[in-house]
């Protein structure tokens, strides 16, 4: 059994490596409960592996992924679904699938890892659509929504089986404005209203001043600034970035 009071994320001395290229050499930091975090860095830097090892769909070459006290390397089958049980993830494009209602796409992981009972899937599918400010569209298809409201029911399926971690990879990309600021939004709310660590990976800098507690920049396999968000800001590396002037 995983002990979800502990130490959500804590990464020592990773590496990442497929074949010769080297993407990570030596990542570390931990991530404590309640916090909400941006993951910055130039593209290509594998910033989405970050999140892809605390879920356990990549095993690190080297080092530890430890997600609530646990080493992801060394637990067994059974304790890894609890981990994932407990982390939700948001995929850049929300990976909703197209066959399905949005009453199937938020039950989905209610059904496949929990196994719940149809009332109660019912019930819980209302509850997260109401979250997300989606109520009364459990019969639509995601053909049929727009790309902030993809993301939202993308949002209310992670969110499903009430973890406590979540996983953000890009996930105002490509939206309005109205609807970035609907999902910034529900970022904020997730902090305040069930204490749900958040890490996020965008490009939106934007978005990440008004959500995030703490800046991560990762850069050439390596974290090169840490800190708060007031505080980190005033980095050289992290002023160029996020003004846009980064220079490789």
């Amino acid at each position: 059994m995983i002990n979800c009071s502990t130490t959500p994320i804590n990464l020592k001395n990773v590496s990442v490596q497929f074949g010769t290229a080297v993407v990570h050499k030596d990542i570390s930091f931990r991530i404590e409960q309640g916090e909400v975090v941006t993951i910055m860095g130039p593209s290509g830097t594998g910033k989405t592996l970050l999140l892809k090892m605390m879920i356990g769909l990549l095993k690190a070459t080297a080092g530890e992924v430890n997600i609530f006290g646990s080493n992801v390397a060394n637990v067994t089958d059974e304790e890894m679904q609890e981990i994932r049980t407990n982390i939700g993830m948001l995929f850049q494009g929300a990976a909703l699938f197209d066959s399905l209602s949005v009453f199937e796409n938020v039950a989905y992981s209610l059904r496949e890892r929990l196994n719940y009972p149809e009332d109660q899937i019912a019930s819980i599918v209302s509850e997260k659509l109401q979250l997300v400010n989606l109520s009364g569209i459990e019969h639509k298809f995601p053909s049929q929504l727009s790309g902030g409201q993809r993301k939202r029911i993308g949002l209310a399926r992670a969110l499903a089986s009430s973890p406590k971690v979540m996983l953000f990879d890009e996930p105002t990309t490509g939206l309005d404005p109205t609807s970035v600021r609907l999902i910034d939004d529900l970022i904020i709310n997730l902090k305040r209203d069930y204490a749900i660590t958040s890490i996020i990976v965008t490009h939106d800098m934007e978005s990440a001043k008004r959500v995030s507690d703490r800046w991560i920049l990762i850069n050439n396999g390596l974290v090169v600034a840490d800190g708060k968000v007031g505080e980190v800001s005033k980095n050289e590396l992290v002023h160029n970035f996020v003004a846009g002037n980064w220079e490789e």
